[in-house]
């Protein structure tokens, strides 16, 4: 397989409008990376610049060391799967797989064994009679993945394959691409917007924002180490809660003061906080670190219940603090009590877990105390 390098890569469309902004990420031989934010964040347009559907403005690609900005689509030695499948209605499964390898004019023998072979892998052996208006949209895009697997490319690229699927053939085929990069042990680049499809299918994930790399790491180095606010709310879900506070004391003695209630931030948290005594930041706790308690105590924060969804395992509470303020908080818990709008519950929150960032900048407050590896430094 290959690696892949873009090098201070920038898209420039007319007018100096950036849709990508000087990216610059490695994807490892055989890794599986995956491109993740908002729409219009311009990860799309990075991949179409890697397959050479989009001309580089500045910057270099590098697909196993050569140079590629002006290299054709066709002789970059990689497969493109797409959001719309892009299958030819008019032929068969089989041919719509076989067509490239007929173009570049591969023995008949074996294009035969490679779509077969591909199309064991994918379990559609038995639909390469059928034509694509016969297929469900999770069997076309099965087709549309062995059309790439049979061209065994250097590099594999999806651009939002899922995104047409309903949710629980969405589950279905994560597993069977993550699956796929199993066996194939191929590079792969995987483009979407949906941060659970990121968190489970990734080796590592590259999140961007308006044209720019925020950070890139592993997706548990993400989640519990953040380097901003658009990461750690963008990156898990529910999102992480943002509760600004002020920090008072003097010393080792701060306290996290929202006005509805005062909290003690972990000792671990202390050194880094101390440098903003006298000013607001963004508390961040995840759902799942909020931990229910019969009743007020040290720490705990007093909130009202303000939408009860029940999920089966688990229970997610809309929140709102009690103060003047009164700031949205997601809690999940288990449903072992029964809650009704408007109640006021109390949580105490998991303080060696929480985050905290800049009012201003945004940026992480904290020295990644605990990381095992120091947050990457956003582009």
């Amino acid at each position: 397989m290959a690696k892949v390098e873009l090098k201070g890569i920038s898209k420039v469309y007319e007018g100096n409008i950036r849709a990508v902004d000087n990216a610059n990420i490695t994807v490892e031989d055989k890794e599986f990376v995956v491109f993740v934010g908002p729409s219009g964040c311009g990860k799309s347009t990075t991949l179409r610049m890697v397959a050479g559907l989009e001309d580089i403005s500045e910057g270099e690609l590098l697909i196993d060391g050569e140079r590629m900005n002006d290299t054709p689509p066709k002789d970059r030695n990689i497969a493109m799967v797409f959001q719309n499948y892009a299958l030819y209605p008019h032929m068969t499964v089989y041919d719509n797989m076989a067509f490239g390898l007929r173009i570049k004019k591969v023995e008949k023998v074996e294009i035969d064994r490679r779509v077969h072979e591909a199309a064991r892998i994918l379990d559609i052996e038995k639909f390469l009679d059928r034509k694509p208006k016969a297929l469900s949209g999770g069997q076309r895009q099965r087709v549309a993945v062995g059309r790439a697997i049979v061209r065994n490319p250097k590099v594999f690229l999806f651009d939002e394959p899922l995104s047409n699927l309903d949710a629980k053939l969405r589950v279905t085929m994560r597993g069977e691409i993550s699956s796929l990069h199993y066996r194939l042990n191929a590079t792969m680049i995987y483009v979407t917007h949906d941060q659970v499809e990121a968190m489970t299918m990734a080796s590592k994930i590259v999140v961007m924002k308006d044209g720019k790399v925020q950070q890139i790491g592993a997706p548990l180095d993400l989640y519990a180490y953040p380097i901003n606010k658009f990461v750690a709310g963008f990156i898990g879900s529910p999102p992480m809660n943002f509760i600004t506070v002020k920090v008072t004391g003097s010393g080792d003695a701060l306290e996290l003061d929202e006005g509805s209630f005062k909290i003690k931030p972990h000792p671990n948290h202390v050194a880094d906080l101390k440098k903003f005594i006298g000013k607001e930041v963004f508390f961040g706790i995840r759902p799942e670190d909020l931990q229910l308690v019969p009743s007020q105590q040290a720490d705990s924060l007093p909130v009202k219940i303000t939408v009860v969804e029940p999920l089966g395992a688990d229970i997610h509470l809309w929140l709102t603090t009690v103060g003047s303020l009164a700031q949205q908080v997601v809690a999940r818990t288990e449903p072992i009590q029964t809650f009704k709008v408007n109640d006021i519950v109390h949580f105490v929150p998991r303080l060696e877990k929480a985050r905290y960032f800049d009012k201003d900048t945004e940026l992480s407050a904290l020295t990644n105390a605990g990381s095992k590896s120091p947050i990457p430094i956003a582009k």
